[in-house]
């Protein structure tokens, strides 16, 4: 698990630079404020959980792969295809009911880290 959440996690992380700077290089001249934000909200909750992947993937190399450590990297994938995704679809092509997908993302983005929360207790 340790090989492939690190690159699971560096490869999100790669596309999240490669969405962040599309979005402020091609992107911005051709979307509202309003829809430019939508989109860099995206850009930043996936970089952010592509880094909590690489983070579990370092724990699964000190801890060992446990239940709770692989229900956490899959859900902030999870979390992220679903709510970045729709807000990168969001934002391109304005087709509103998407935001219906988002929320959730944000509830597979929760229970990665609650498990992440259940891994460290149950080490105590």
């Amino acid at each position: 698990m340790f090989r492939r959440f690190i690159m699971i996690g560096s490869i999100c992380a790669f596309l999240a630079v490669a969405l962040g700077a599309f979005g402020a290089h091609v992107l911005k001249p051709h979307l509202s404020a309003e829809m430019m934000a939508v989109f860099e909200t995206g850009v930043h909750y996936h970089m952010m959980h592509a880094l909590g992947i690489l983070l579990i993937a370092i724990l699964v190399e000190k801890f060992g792969t446990s239940k709770q450590l692989v229900q956490a990297g899959w859900a902030l994938l999870i979390g992220i295809i679903l709510f970045s995704g729709s807000l990168y679809v969001l934002a391109v092509t304005g087709i509103k009911v998407l935001g219906a997908i988002t929320p959730l993302g944000g509830v597979s983005f929760l229970y990665g880290w609650l498990m992440l929360f259940v891994f460290a207790w149950k080490r105590r």
